[in-house]
């Protein structure tokens, strides 16, 4: 395990208020608080499922908990944000704890990790060698894709994305990828072209693998036209999702609404839609 060092929340900042330090301790506080109730869960007298617990079986909750957080903030709803950040931060402590119990790292490896990186991205801020530079490299025009890439040589310009990731989300993270090495269209119409050619390749198709195969370059052309818009397509389909179901939990109050025809469940929608139920 790698040696623990002193927090840099304990040291502080030397131009901290005496509010911010108040509010340092207690933070400070709440975390150990969670520290030690996941000790115990753990423990010999502590919860059964949580002692049987491994990093895999952890992993589906702690994806879980990040898209409740990204529900959370995309309802505005702070309250929400509040608990889904707190058993989001619950998920890190557990694996965590996991691992020092394997002798493996600590949560103090875990804070200094990412201390040492985001220091290491930003030498404009934290380095004493940065001290005299330029304006602008002091407000934060450095390259952070150069930093990254120094401290993670790839043999691939798409190493490094994630194979977990949804799949539209990794779609255009791979062709971001690729465009950094100069295989992209010069712009959007490229990609809306091939969009036209799936389609028609989809619904020529004659086979399940054929129209399988074809979903799945089109959803990839949608993906890769969305990024030339500068629109996430991942956001996207979450606002898409979020519509229709507040629409179609709307129509499906009308009485007998199953049973309609679907020419009457249609003039329903387009009610729905034009009272602006989005």
């Amino acid at each position: 395990m790698k040696q623990d060092k002193k927090s840099p929340i304990m040291t502080g900042s030397p131009t901290a208020s005496p509010q911010a330090a108040v509010k340092g301790e207690a933070a400070l506080a709440a975390f150990a608080r969670l520290v030690g109730i996941m000790a115990h869960l753990r423990g010999p007298d502590g919860c059964a499922w949580d002692r049987a617990q491994d990093f895999a079986s952890v992993a589906p909750y702690t994806i879980e908990e990040a898209y409740e957080v990204a529900d959370a903030i995309a309802a505005g709803d702070m309250a929400a944000l509040v608990e889904e950040l707190g058993d989001l931060l619950l998920q890190v402590v557990f694996h965590a704890r996991i691992a020092e119990e394997a002798g493996v790292f600590t949560l103090a490896d875990v804070a200094n990790a990412i201390c040492e990186k985001m220091e290491r991205r930003h030498p404009h801020i934290f380095s004493v060698a940065d001290e005299n530079k330029t304006g602008a490299s002091r407000h934060g025009r450095h390259d952070w894709e150069a930093i990254k890439a120094a401290e993670k040589p790839r043999l691939s310009a798409l190493d490094g994305v994630a194979s977990a990731l949804p799949a539209l989300l990794r779609a255009e993270k791979l062709a971001a990828r690729a465009a950094r090495s100069g295989f992209d269209w010069p712009d959007a119409a490229g990609p809306l072209a091939k969009i036209h050619e799936e389609l028609a390749e989809t619904a020529a198709a004659t086979s399940d693998g054929e129209r399988s195969e074809e979903i799945g370059d089109l959803l990839f052309a949608v993906a890769n036209y969305a990024r030339k818009l500068g629109i996430n397509p991942e956001t996207a389909l979450r606002q898409a999702n979020r519509k229709f179901e507040h629409r179609f939990r709307r129509i499906e109050q009308h009485p007998g609404f199953s049973l309609l025809p679907l020419e009457e469940q249609e003039i329903l929608w387009q009610r729905v839609k034009m009272e602006g139920g989005s």
